[in-house]
């Protein structure tokens, strides 16, 4: 039987990258998996799709249903709780990933960017929350984890690297820094009804087709580059009974303090 047999998680931005690794990690410990995403389609420049995680999941014998929500509404926001919980069930894991990525120097911020970076990676995060919380505390269980950056981390110095002069990183890193605050204090409000609230990040960054196109990823950075297996591992760690709860926690370092070896997206082999 798999560590999350019985559980139903949603997993948004699983279209690709950190998502999709999540949400086949999860569907092969036994987990009903709701993937969402902006679209169903395939992405005009980036390789993988939403209904593409959901056929691998299948073919994994996992059981797995794909929604369209934009999480920048409301309303999308809403309607896929909606389906998840109707196709599958009351979730018991949501793990918050979907962002929008902007980079770029102060002065060249738009409010649009502004706003949609806020909406997505702050404001949506906690409305699913909300959404899904009450069912959580009323079973006397759930795990909410919140995908972080990095970037969250304060700039050292002065003197300043080069990233941080010239990268663009303050908009993102400073909504992942406000998603971190978020995740502790729902820690700290929801621990005595058994719900389980954490952050994770990268060490640095994880490689996927999505952050190449960004092309903003520092030399150090990648130089501490993780697998998306080893963001998948984490996860599942942070996401079982008996994990502990209110942690920025780092993919790498968690595993290691939890001596828990990383194993390939199917649950059956040691990771490569």
């Amino acid at each position: 039987m798999g560590e999350l047999e019985g559980r139903i998680a949603l997993v948004t931005g699983a279209s690709r990258g950190i998502g999709e690794a999540i949400a086949r990690r999860f569907a092969a410990e036994g987990a009903a998996v709701a993937v969402a995403a902006r679209s169903l389609d395939p992405h005009p420049r980036l390789p993988g799709c939403l209904e593409e995680t959901v056929e691998r999941i299948r073919a994994g014998g996992g059981r797995a249903v794909a929604i369209q929500a934009d999480l920048a509404r409301p309303e999308d926001r809403a309607r896929l709780v909606e389906e998840a919980e109707a196709a599958l069930g009351p979730v018991d894991v949501l793990v918050n990933n979907a962002a929008a990525a902007f980079y770029g120097p102060f002065e060249k911020w738009t409010e649009r960017r502004f706003r949609v970076a806020f909406e997505v990676n702050v404001l949506a995060p906690l409305d699913l929350a909300g959404r899904v919380i009450g069912g959580m505390r009323s079973r006397g269980r759930g795990w909410i984890l919140n995908l972080s950056s990095a970037t969250a981390r304060h700039p050292e110095g002065p003197p300043y690297s080069d990233f941080h002069r010239f990268g663009g990183d303050l908009l993102y890193g400073a909504t992942k820094a406000a998603l971190d605050r978020i995740s502790t204090g729902l820690a700290a409000e929801y621990h005595e009804h058994g719900v389980v609230v954490n952050s994770l990040s990268p060490v640095g960054a994880v490689i996927t087709p999505g952050v190449e196109a960004l092309g903003v990823v520092p030399d150090a950075f990648r130089e501490q580059a993780e697998s998306l297996e080893v963001m998948a591992e984490a996860a599942l760690a942070l996401c079982l009974p008996g994990s502990p709860t209110g942690r920025i926690a780092y993919a790498t370092p968690l595993l290691e303090e939890f001596g828990r070896p990383v194993r390939d997206l199917s649950g059956r082999e040691p990771a490569a």
